[in-house]
């Protein structure tokens, strides 16, 4: 269950913290305990372990290979972006480490289950409990409105409608979307709408939140909304989130950006934009 009076919930210390993000965050956040000023420790432990990642495809006669023996970790609260050119591999491996493909060969782990090892049916059930989807075109059901479309991933949990009720309403308000949990997505603004994607992707409380191009059909203004909210997700819910992106300004969000050639982790950059190649000390990462 979200729990907005967890007392690691609190603001972002920043003197214009009002004006980056919805009123929906203050409400909740003012909920929160003594630690105001405190931001979270960084958190070491791996949540999502990729180890020698193979994954290729046939057409015909002819193998294409995607990915090639491709191992990474990611810590728990980490907010990592993937970036590439088109083919590099970054949408594929994003859905491999959401349970969406199975590799050719190699393991992932996602919280100590190994995922690669799950049958299909096996792997419904895991993305059902343990992953939040946003996507660039947010996919909401035009003829449900705001709630309704929210509370789709609750209604295969075995929940009461007074708990799906309560957990629908904290994640709108999170957002702030919780006066408009009535409308219908046709009646929201791009922005709106995202945000309506982002509270159906954390409404079940997932161990990971993967975003493929969230941005991507945003104006700029409303792509710095949902930049700021997928941070307050990472940094204040301590949530671990991998976002593929084009955008190198939304990629500059992101904790740590790892770029991908040709089904290879070629350059690792984190937040005070050290760079190393592939092939060096990465310490969390390895190709």
């Amino acid at each position: 269950m979200i729990d907005i009076n967890h007392p690691n919930i609190h603001p972002v210390p920043n003197a214009d913290h009002a004006n980056r993000y919805p009123p929906g965050y203050q409400t909740a956040f003012n909920n929160s305990a003594n630690s105001a000023n405190t931001p979270l420790s960084p958190v070491a432990e791996a949540i999502v372990r990729v180890q020698d990642l193979y994954k290729s495809f046939s057409r015909g006669n002819e193998e294409i290979v995607v990915l090639q023996k491709l191992s990474l970790n990611v810590a728990r609260g980490e907010f990592l972006a993937l970036m590439g050119p088109s083919g590099s591999g970054k949408t594929t491996l994003l859905n491999l480490i959401a349970g969406l493909d199975q590799p050719t060969s190699g393991s992932i782990f996602v919280a100590d289950e190994e995922i690669s090892a799950m049958s299909e049916s096996q792997l419904a059930r895991w993305r059902t409990r343990s992953v939040g989807f946003v996507f660039q075109f947010y996919y909401l059901l035009p003829v449900l409105t705001a709630y309704e479309n929210v509370e789709l991933p609750l209604l295969l949990l075995p929940l009461t409608k007074e708990q799906r009720k309560r957990q629908v309403l904290t994640a709108l308000d999170l957002v702030g979307l919780a006066n408009r949990r009535d409308h219908r997505p046709g009646q929201l603004s791009g922005g709106q709408q995202q945000r309506v994607g982002i509270a159906r992707a954390m409404v079940t409380d997932p161990t990971l939140i993967v975003a493929d191009e969230p941005t991507g059909d945003l104006d700029s203004k409303s792509a710095v909304e949902i930049l700021n909210m997928m941070e307050i997700l990472c940094t204040q819910l301590n949530k671990t989130i991998i976002m593929v992106t084009h955008d190198p300004h939304a990629a500059e969000r992101a904790q740590r950006t790892l770029h991908l050639e040709k089904g290879r982790l070629v350059l690792e950059q984190d937040k005070k934009q050290t760079a190393r190649v592939a092939g060096s000390d990465f310490g969390a990462i390895s190709s």
